[in-house]
């Protein structure tokens, strides 16, 4: 058995990332066909781009985006008022030992890409890809 060195997380194994990625499939679903009845969250387009599992499967980080980001944080509220709701669901789909406890968190993939854009078409990093 080796260590591991650096001391970092694991990469997630096939097993987590099956587990996330039907549990995103199942909360999916059901936020698109209006299964959850909140006010909120019909009012909303919301997207699951991303779940990722704790390794020991009893928890799961649900990454969420409202349409134009508009309200996500208003939209992660209302999904925290129906996780009791959501979460028994999610134990009906994905036949677990233990049900996963939700958490919502705001998806800032897009955000980050943004930032990464921004910084390479600064004028610092142009006029280095120029030179090249």
């Amino acid at each position: 058995m080796t260590k591991k060195k650096g001391g970092g997380s694991a990469a997630p194994t096939q097993r987590m990332l099956r587990v996330g990625e039907m549990i995103r499939h199942k909360l999916a679903e059901m936020l698109t066909r209006g299964d959850v009845h909140d006010d909120v969250l019909a009012s909303h387009v919301v997207t699951v781009p991303e779940v990722r599992m704790s390794p020991d499967l009893k928890l799961a980080t649900v990454y969420v985006m409202a349409l134009g980001d508009k309200d996500t944080d208003k939209v992660i509220a209302a999904l925290e008022r129906n996780k009791r709701y959501l979460r028994g669901e999610v134990s009906h789909a994905v036949n677990l030992k233990f049900a996963p406890d939700l958490r919502f968190r705001r998806d800032e993939t897009f955000d980050e890409a943004g930032r990464i854009d921004a910084l390479l078409n600064s004028p610092r990093v142009r006029q280095d890809l120029d030179k090249g």
